[in-house]
């Protein structure tokens, strides 16, 4: 492949070995770095860069040309000026080496990633239209709609609904059938997992206790309206008719317990951290949650967009929330 030429903004990443100025391609929602740069950005020598960028094509893992190019590096040396074509990589590489060399320093550079260019495409108005194809009026549409969504004067930032937004980047066919009531949950995760009202109580309490101490909460937290509220959701989730569970997969019922939770209104106080974290617990009594998709932010976001949408569109907002998680899955198994 020909030396790339890339006339895009230089990005800053601040290593623990001072400033790296890596090459910014926003218009495809990337970065390039030299395996120079990598190897200062992840505390490795260079042939351990080397080595997993090998194994990473030579398993499949990612394809070649989709994620590396060269570029004409112009150095001085010696008095000299010399130009070299140097090999460079995208963000799908460095994060995929990052997951294979130290889970700390990947994570960080990861948030960083996402942090920078999130920002770049919101405040910079960057957008790839070639992603979205023939979808780019709905995709605007769909940010603008789930923007207000939102209740004015919500404690949840622009951070927050951009996380949101950002986790249907690769579905907004979907976010399109969501209008169209033809959402799908093809892959959702077939297992069985039981609950009682007396496992997510014991649960809550704990977490009731934890709030409690650190300030964040008061008694009233988690304290059921009238008794037997929290064993009704329970046993909505968990029914089954004729032998089959009325929602046979891990994310409906996780879906659907966050939605009565936060809509039912069981509790005096903390109806909605109560729903967010039966939603977190039941996933991760799964082993189903992927931190990496719903993070405080985004569960935040879609907390608020169940707590103030139309009861009548119950349907749809579970069906969003089933799109959310089961998409992630498909996007992390292809």
């Amino acid at each position: 492949m020909k030396a790339k030429e890339i006339k895009k903004e230089v990005v800053i990443y601040q290593a623990k070995s001072g400033a790296i100025e890596l090459r910014g391609d926003f218009g495809k929602e990337t970065v390039w770095a030299t395996r120079m740069q990598m190897a200062e950005m992840f505390e490795v020598n260079p042939q351990a860069i080397s080595k997993h960028i090998q194994n990473i094509y030579k398993g499949k893992e990612l394809a070649r040309g989709a994620t590396s190019s060269k570029m004409e590096l112009v150095q001085n040396e010696s008095g000299r000026e010399v130009r070299r074509e140097v090999d460079i990589y995208n963000l799908d590489i460095l994060i995929a080496v990052g997951y294979r060399i130290n889970s700390v320093v990947g994570t960080k550079f990861r948030q960083w990633a996402t942090k920078t260019l999130r920002a770049h495409i919101v405040d910079g108005y960057t957008i790839n239209k070639s992603r979205i194809s023939q979808n780019y009026d709905a995709f605007l549409k769909t940010v603008a709609d789930v923007k207000a969504l939102l209740p004015k004067g919500a404690t949840v930032d622009t951070e927050g609904i951009l996380e949101l937004i950002s986790l249907f980047a690769d579905t907004w066919l979907s976010l399109d059938a969501y209008d169209k009531d033809t959402l799908v949950t093809n892959g959702a995760t077939k297992k069985s997992v039981k609950i009682t009202a007396e496992t997510f109580g014991s649960a809550l309490a704990t977490l009731k206790e934890s709030l409690v101490v650190k300030g964040e909460a008061t008694d009233l937290f988690a304290t059921e309206r009238e008794r037997g509220s929290v064993a009704g959701i329970v046993g909505n989730v968990m029914q089954s008719f004729g032998g089959s569970d009325m929602y046979p997969t891990v994310e409906e019922k996780a879906a659907h317990l966050l939605y009565f939770v936060i809509k039912n209104h069981p509790f005096i106080d903390g109806n909605k951290r109560s729903g967010a974290y039966a939603f977190v617990w039941f996933l991760a009594k799964a082993k189903a949650l992927d931190t990496s998709r719903i993070t405080p932010p985004a569960l935040t976001a879609i907390t608020l967009l169940v707590a103030e949408s139309d009861p009548a569109h119950k349907d749809k907002m579970v069906g969003l929330i089933l799109t959310m998680l089961v998409s992630g899955k498909k996007k992390k198994t292809a």
